[in-house]
């Protein structure tokens, strides 16, 4: 469960960026749109977060500083000394070119609050932290900070951390965490931390989000009818799904042929299988059914289709998702359908969380979304990107939010101009 993501001085961004989960006192829609976290005293979870603003405000790269930690967690520790880190800090500003960039995200796993952090440019991390909040109260189970005096990491650990931190401490190099390189040599205390990054889903403008894995999910004949209850739920017309294989050996395959199947997952396909979806649609006045491959269907029904599978899966499982552009392709009923699902305490019943970005002004509706659920980005005079809440504006509880955000009310939108030519 995600509480908060703070980002600073990290590509488009100069001061710090920070999107809360975390749901206001108000109490339309509390029951569908918030829950109640497994942390005592702790305030209401918001299930979603929606961001709007103009292209090129930023709204991409507050997903891709997500991304990045937890591609960094999971994988620093397998790289080698001089590897160059991946990160861009806010190249407008002299200072800010040479300063690292920080990224701390607060989030909720195994029943415990966690506050976790690291500082690093793109030769080493200058520090990094982690506090534990296993009783309510703050444990700063470990902090390292990089001595530019002594040219050395001063680290501190608390009681509360146990086991070999020495060990940890000397395998750990430069240009890599100490979370992950405690993880690589078997700590046990941290791997809720780790997993926690591990469950974490983030889905780019870049990435082509792949079907097989709700292919897979179809496999069983209970995972096929739940995909069907969806999918029709979603009025997409298909009445039935069923695969198509083909087994080639390795020295025939058709490069043309390839182009038409998806290669499934190994693990349970030979290797020279190829498998594709059908989907099966009644004629009208018939009992017969016309099978359409996936790729002859609509791009947004392809894309529905491979959200469902990982959706269904991260509902069950209680994952975040970070999805840039969740309108891309799809009706805004069927984005209104998705936010639906995670709304819906019976279908999440693990409190799943979804923050997306989108341009689809038709979810700003005050019987969809609750007014802290809305958060806006634009760019300021430094060309540095800021984010900021509509509960700043105090709107009303039934103010049209779609117009008055088209009105320029809240700002975040694109100033266009006359091209005279």
């Amino acid at each position: 469960m995600l509480i908060e993501l703070n980002v600073t001085n990290y590509r488009s961004f100069k001061d710090t960026g920070c999107l809360q989960m975390t749901a206001g006192p108000a109490v339309e829609l509390r029951e569908e749109n918030s829950f109640v976290p497994p942390v005592p005293g702790m305030p209401r979870l918001l299930r979603s977060a929606v961001m709007y603003g103009p292209n090129a405000s930023g709204k991409s790269n507050l997903l891709k500083a997500m991304f990045f930690m937890k591609q960094f967690v999971l994988g620093s520790a397998q790289g080698q000394e001089g590897d160059v880190i991946n990160v861009a800090p806010f190249l407008f500003d002299q200072k800010s070119q040479n300063q690292p960039c920080e990224f701390e995200v607060l989030f909720i796993a195994d029943g415990v609050r966690y506050q976790y952090g690291f500082a690093a440019d793109q030769t080493r991390v200058f520090h990094e932290w982690l506090l534990a909040y296993p009783q309510g109260r703050p444990q700063r189970w470990f902090e390292r900070l990089w001595n530019e005096e002594k040219q050395k990491d001063d680290y501190s650990f608390s009681t509360k951390f146990t086991g070999k931190k020495k060990i940890w401490q000397e395998a750990t190099r430069s240009n890599a965490l100490f979370l992950s390189s405690a993880i690589q040599l078997n700590n046990e205390q941290l791997k809720p931390v780790f997993y926690w990054f591990k469950h974490l889903v983030v889905i780019r403008q870049q990435d082509i989000l792949d079907p097989v894995f709700s292919m897979l999910r179809c496999q069983d004949e209970l995972g096929r009818q739940l995909m069907l209850k969806v999918l029709n739920q979603a009025d997409l017309s298909i009445d039935d799904i069923k695969f198509e294989e083909r087994i080639l050996s390795k020295n025939s395959i058709d490069k043309k042929l390839l182009n038409k199947f998806d290669r499934s997952n190994k693990n349970i396909f030979a290797e020279e299988t190829l498998i594709r979806v059908l989907f099966g649609h009644q004629v009208s006045g018939s009992d017969k059914m016309v099978w359409l491959p996936l790729e002859e269907e609509s791009d947004g029904t392809r894309k529905f289709f491979a959200y469902a599978g990982p959706l269904l899966d991260g509902l069950r499982q209680g994952r975040v998702f970070l999805i840039d552009e969740l309108d891309n392709s799809l009706h805004p009923y069927m984005v209104r359908f998705l936010l639906g699902l995670f709304h819906n305490s019976t279908t999440n019943t693990n409190n799943a969380q979804l923050i997306f970005t989108t341009h689809d002004t038709s979810i700003l509706d005050q019987k969809i979304m609750r007014r802290d659920q809305i958060w806006f980005m634009e760019k300021n005079e430094q060309n540095a990107s800021v984010l900021y809440p509509l509960s700043d504006f105090k709107p009303r509880k039934h103010e049209a939010l779609a117009k008055g955000y088209l009105q320029g009310r809240y700002g975040a939108l694109p100033y266009i101009g006359e091209v005279n030519f």
